[in-house]
């Protein structure tokens, strides 16, 4: 497992918010849903992104675009239009003053817009639920990353828009599925153009020794590791590799295998119903204990706190299928 495969492999895409948005001119939407992550994708027309902070960001045909949580920023057909209508968490579609457009706007499964055949049409992809291990990833992006359409070519982006307004048994997962390999295509592209400032972890894959040392640990967080039982599988001696480790990836290899751990078990205390000491066991540490002092000393709560307030977050999120804008 590379690194980028490790970060989007705990959380990913489920009932994710699909829609093919559908507009003429003038049009401007307020997004407000404090989604970790959404992707755009123009297919027709132009658009714009405008975050409350930061660059303004033109859309071309063919171009994607990955904001990131959870500030708010603006939709448009031009810069300095007023917003007609706000994009609230869940997907729920409001004019500025709180009248439901979801009906009026309503253009069939999973499409929505002011006119059925608006001369700017996008595709929108948004997760809902802020994921632990994805947070690491979204932590080296900007505000808002762009690839255009010379920049990148994807087969992925027609099978999505042929796929999002399709109504058959299954299609929530499928369309999951397609954003999921949508997302990890952009990133792939982004951290691999030239003259990227990829983060050191995703540059350090590519270093046989600290490559080789951290799929290892991304493989098998549960084994008993240490700096000389790693240091012997990558064929180096114990203070050669630390220091060429902590020269790559920014911290020792202990440090960044903790950090590996407890962003699983955080993960997996949202995700799923397994005891704490369960998942003590599964990202390897002794028990519950362990787990949890841990866990307190670096994030300031313990697991369960950080399960609870996580499901507190959740609860309410995520339109059912059909349903929001």
């Amino acid at each position: 497992m590379d690194a980028l495969a490790g970060l989007l492999d705990g959380p990913r895409a489920r009932d994710a918010f699909l829609l093919r948005m559908v507009m003429e001119p003038p049009w401007s939407v307020r997004i407000e849903d404090r989604a970790p992550i959404c992707l755009m994708a123009l297919t027709a027309g132009e658009a714009w992104i405008v975050p409350d902070e930061g660059d303004t960001v033109h859309l071309a045909p063919g171009d994607v675009a990955v904001v990131r949580g959870p500030a708010p920023y603006t939709v448009t057909h031009a810069p300095g239009l007023a917003p007609f209508a706000r994009i609230g968490p869940g997907g729920s579609c409001t004019t500025l003053r709180g009248e439901a457009l979801s009906n009026s706007m309503d253009l069939g499964v999973r499409t929505w817009g002011n006119a059925p055949n608006g001369s700017a049409t996008m595709l929108v992809g948004t997760y809902l639920v802020e994921g632990e291990i994805s947070g690491q990833l979204l932590d080296a992006l900007p505000p808002v990353l762009l690839l255009t359409a010379q920049e990148w070519n994807c087969a992925l982006m027609p099978l999505l828009d042929e796929e999002i307004a399709r109504d058959e048994p299954g299609q929530s997962v499928v369309l999951d599925r397609l954003l999921d390999l949508l997302l990890i295509a952009v990133l792939r592209s982004w951290f691999s153009r030239p003259g990227a400032h990829a983060p050191a972890w995703y540059r350090a894959m590519g270093d046989p020794v600290v490559g080789a040392a951290l799929r290892l640990m991304q493989n098998s967080p549960a084994h008993p590791w240490t700096v000389a039982s790693l240091a012997a599988k990558c064929g180096m001696s114990r203070a050669g590799f630390s220091r060429r480790f902590a020269e790559l990836v920014g911290e020792s290899p202990m440090a960044h295998l903790t950090v590996w751990r407890l962003a699983l078990a955080a993960d997996r205390l949202r995700e799923t119903d397994a005891t704490v000491e369960t998942i003590a066991h599964q990202v390897g540490y002794s028990g519950a204990f362990a787990l949890s002092a841990a866990f307190k000393r670096v994030r300031g709560i313990s697991p369960q706190e950080h399960r609870t307030r996580g499901r507190n977050r959740a609860v309410g999120v995520g339109p059912a299928d059909g349903e929001g804008c």
